[in-house]
């Protein structure tokens, strides 16, 4: 039985390994604290984040890194986008040329507006690097349901080892060679699903989730090309399927969060009553900071921005994208 390892224990990263387990790996999780390392081991269970899976005995935890990534082919990299960096500077001297990096974090840095692979690259350059992205809920895949995901990286040979890692007859893997654009997708859908639940949460409906979806993978689309992706990526499942689950589902914390900012919420009070980190707000600072630089036109999620960092009334951001200057529908979408 081969080893594999997930460095944190929170929901998603406890889904993927419990779909490494059933494909017959040893897996060893890491946690921050020996605290939880011992709770989940005791209790067979991630009570905190994923309640309800059991997990199987090729499932473990420890707070130990090295022994976390000792012997583990592949090197599964489950922590928040803004922890990314401390993450791999941990993971410094303690891998080997031959372990795989597989990235599922889906944001942008903040500060430097760089992609996670970039970040990756900076503090561990010898290493090889996957981004696994796509639409998957954490609770949907640690129950088998049918789902579908992407992996890509600058070395095709890389993305296709980690997709026969996870394929399973529940877990469908796609390769896709656009790095950029995969990354890219999952990380600025997260702004378009807060967006999403902000309009859920002012009681607008259909129509408006709708166009909120279309026009906002315009602005992803116009973003990423000029960041250098390939335009057909987001059509796929980093883009549109991605972006669809997270405007739909409310096991999008993303969703989850814009409904109560559009409840009337603060950003402070949001953030302690989803109890996680939502990707999106952070990502609509960075993405606004780099539009502006790119000379990118990125209507929605400016109006996100001034919601969320200068006070801007909601129902005034709809008002303000209701009633900006005519347009024709595919002007500027550089496709």
């Amino acid at each position: 039985m081969k080893k594999v390892c997930v460095l944190g224990t929170g929901s998603w990263g406890t889904a993927l390994a419990l779909s490494l387990a059933k494909n017959n790996f040893d897996v060893l999780m890491w946690s921050r604290t020996k605290e939880r390392a011992e709770s989940i081991n005791k209790n067979r269970e991630n009570t905190e984040y994923l309640p309800g899976a059991t997990f199987p005995d090729n499932l473990n935890v420890t707070d130990d890194l090295d022994e976390a990534v000792k012997d583990s082919k592949i090197v599964v990299l489950a922590v928040p986008s803004q922890a990314v960096r401390g993450m791999c500077v941990k993971l410094k001297g303690k891998l080997t040329p031959d372990q795989i990096i597989v990235n599922v974090a889906k944001g942008l840095e903040k500060g430097t507006g760089k992609r996670l692979s970039e970040v990756c690259a900076e503090e561990l350059p010898d290493s090889k690097y996957v981004m696994l992205s796509g639409p998957s809920h954490a609770e949907e895949v640690a129950k088998d349901l049918p789902t579908t995901i992407v992996v890509s990286s600058e070395d095709i040979e890389y993305a296709q080892i980690v997709q026969d890692a996870f394929m399973s007859p529940a877990l469908r893997v796609y390769t896709n060679s656009d790095l950029i654009g995969v990354e890219l997708g999952g990380a600025l859908k997260n702004i378009i699903a807060f967006g999403a639940g902000i309009c859920d949460g002012l009681g607008y409906g259909d129509n408006t989730k709708a166009a909120l979806m279309t026009r906002g993978i315009t602005e992803i689309s116009r973003l990423g090309i000029a960041m250098g992706a390939k335009a057909i990526t987001f059509t796929g499942l980093s883009g549109i399927g991605d972006l669809i689950v997270t405007c739909t589902s409310m096991h999008s914390r993303n969703r989850r969060a814009g409904i109560l900012i559009g409840e009337g919420y603060s950003v402070e009070e949001t953030l302690e009553k989803v109890k996680m980190v939502v990707e999106g707000i952070t990502a609509t600072e960075v993405a606004h900071d780099v539009a502006e630089k790119l000379g990118i036109d990125m209507p929605i999620t400016n109006a996100i921005y001034a919601v969320v960092h200068d006070g801007l009334e909601p129902y005034e951001g709809i008002k303000r994208l209701m009633t900006r200057n005519k347009k024709n529908e595919v002007e500027h979408i550089g496709l």
